[in-house]
């Protein structure tokens, strides 16, 4: 089986989740396996839940790619891979995993996984959602809060400390590699059309 790597990349709250959902929704999960960049936070038992909230966690060392990377390998060889589960009330990754099993298309979704080279060259395509950032910021802010256990206070600060001066130093300037660049993501018909045309003649091209 000929397996197909999509890299989804956008800023938080970009609607990078609601693009790659829906294209999942459409092809079904025997076509479509999904991997998050979030779930590959590298592990720090080492540092109190203290220090672990200081971490900044929007610069391309907190995510373990080599491992990512390994994985995406061994989908397109055919095998099964345990996934990291991260909880994000606790800064910390859990001890559970989550099976992913190959596909003939595998989405890899993030903020930063258009920063790694060797990354980027296993993307037979590269989508970047675009989306105003008063928008993106009110997202993350109902999402933090709602579902994963933060405070307001804790959400805008750090947005303001790190999200922020990491999406202007690493995210928006990967925008450059991307082969398509998608205006508001899952909500842009047009582009989720295009998308499902494209996944569609490679599907059919097996």
């Amino acid at each position: 089986m000929k397996t197909t790597i999509i890299g989804i990349a956008g800023g938080t709250g970009s609607g990078k989740s609601t693009l790659t959902a829906r294209l999942r929704e459409h092809f079904g999960e025997h076509e479509v396996s999904v991997i998050n960049h979030d779930s590959y936070y590298k592990r720090h038992d080492e540092l109190p839940y203290e220090e672990r909230c200081k971490l900044n966690y929007d610069h391309p060392d907190s995510f373990d790619t080599e491992l990512l990377i390994e994985h995406l390998r061994a989908l397109r060889r055919g095998e099964t891979v345990q996934v990291p589960v991260y909880n994000y009330s606790i800064h910390n990754r859990s001890d559970k995993t989550v099976t992913v099993s190959p596909a003939p298309v595998i989405i890899v979704e993030g903020i930063l996984i258009f920063d790694s080279a060797e990354l980027c060259s296993m993307m037979d395509l590269k989508v970047f959602v675009d989306t105003d950032a008063d928008v993106r910021i009110l997202r993350r802010i109902v999402r933090d809060v709602k579902y994963r256990g933060r405070t307001l206070d804790s959400v805008v600060k750090q947005y303001l400390t790190t999200v922020k001066p990491m999406h202007e130093q690493f995210v928006e300037p990967s925008k450059r590699k991307a082969d398509l660049i998608v205006p508001e993501g899952g909500r842009n018909e047009v582009a989720l059309d295009m998308l499902i045309k494209w996944v569609s003649n490679h599907l059919q091209a097996e």
